[in-house]
């Protein structure tokens, strides 16, 4: 899918909202779709087109943003279509409920162009991650289950997608899995081996910048010889993935939930995303640089309540 030419669906009660909408967007290559209303949002999800992103107004009259998102969470059709919420209301419970529902991209009326821009991509980019997976997961040679232990080591983000799918393999869910261990590998190249902190990821996110600067810094002489080194044991109840890398850590317990406050960044939802989706433990040791996540393969394995 190239972003650029997506088809988006803009739903917002307030004309000049949709105009200024448009105008952030005149000038890119998006095919948009606006509606005024949730019942004419629901009424084009369902017709002939399809859509690659939906940006949402949180608040209408009738069927609200929230209704809307839950619906399209709930339809196996368009349950991997992106939701960006924009809205007026902002408070942490408010963004938690969204959160919760499904919109893992937020924005806070009003927004600026670049913000808007920024978001969209970080979406559409996520869509367009899980697709590869899956269409990894569909060509990957199988990995047999009579695979008690293993190691591998990496060095570039697409590295990090091909052995995620590979290790997926092994796993009940592979689709789930594949997500999982690529967040965390990524996490590993980016954060651990190249040292790209938070910051700097929103802003190169914000200024399209990201791609070009994961290449820059792994051309540098004192990350040529860096890896990260992943690794897995199992048993017959759980399969046990731990990922190293060579950097001086991070802040990771803020990452281990979904922040109302970080909602409205180009990133940071990575590793919230894997624990509550993909494993049934996601363990940190001291700094960050290394982290176990655990996979249960029978349902004994699955931790309790």
């Amino acid at each position: 899918m190239n972003m650029d030419c997506a088809r988006v669906l803009v739903v917002d009660d307030e004309p000049m909202n949709l105009v200024i909408i448009g105008e952030f967007l005149a000038e890119t290559q998006f095919e948009v779709d606006a509606v005024e209303s949730g019942e004419a949002a629901w009424q084009a999800l369902n017709g002939d087109r399809s859509f690659d992103l939906v940006l949402l107004d949180r608040m209408m009259p009738g069927i609200d943003g929230m209704e809307i998102l839950r619906r399209i969470k709930a339809e196996s059709r368009l349950s991997d279509l992106p939701v960006i919420m924009q809205t007026a209301a902002a408070t942490p419970n408010q963004v938690r409920e969204g959160l919760q529902a499904g919109a893992h991209y937020y924005l806070t009326k009003p927004f600026e162009q670049g913000a808007l821009l920024a978001i969209m991509r970080s979406a559409l980019e996520g869509r367009r991650n899980a697709k590869s997976l899956r269409a990894r997961l569909q060509t990957e040679q199988n990995v047999t289950p009579l695979f008690r232990r293993g190691g591998y080591e990496l060095r570039t983000l697409e590295e990090a997608q091909s052995l995620a799918s590979y290790l997926a393999q092994l796993c009940p869910q592979p689709e789930t899995a594949a997500m999982g261990l690529t967040e965390l590998i990524i996490n590993a190249v980016e954060h651990g081996n190249l040292g790209v902190s938070y910051q700097e990821k929103a802003v190169l996110k914000l200024e399209d910048r990201w791609a070009e600067e994961i290449a820059r810094r792994l051309a540098l002489p004192e990350n040529r010889d860096k890896r990260v080194t992943v690794d897995f044991v199992r048993d017959d109840k759980v399969i046990a993935f731990t990922v190293r890398d060579q950097g001086r850590g991070f802040d990771w317990q803020r990452y281990l939930d979904f922040d109302p406050e970080r909602a409205f960044d180009p990133n940071g939802r990575g590793i919230a995303l894997a624990r509550s989706l993909a494993f049934a433990s996601l363990s940190y040791v001291g700094s960050g640089s290394q982290v176990t996540a655990v996979v249960a393969l029978s349902a004994a394995a699955e931790p309790s309540e």
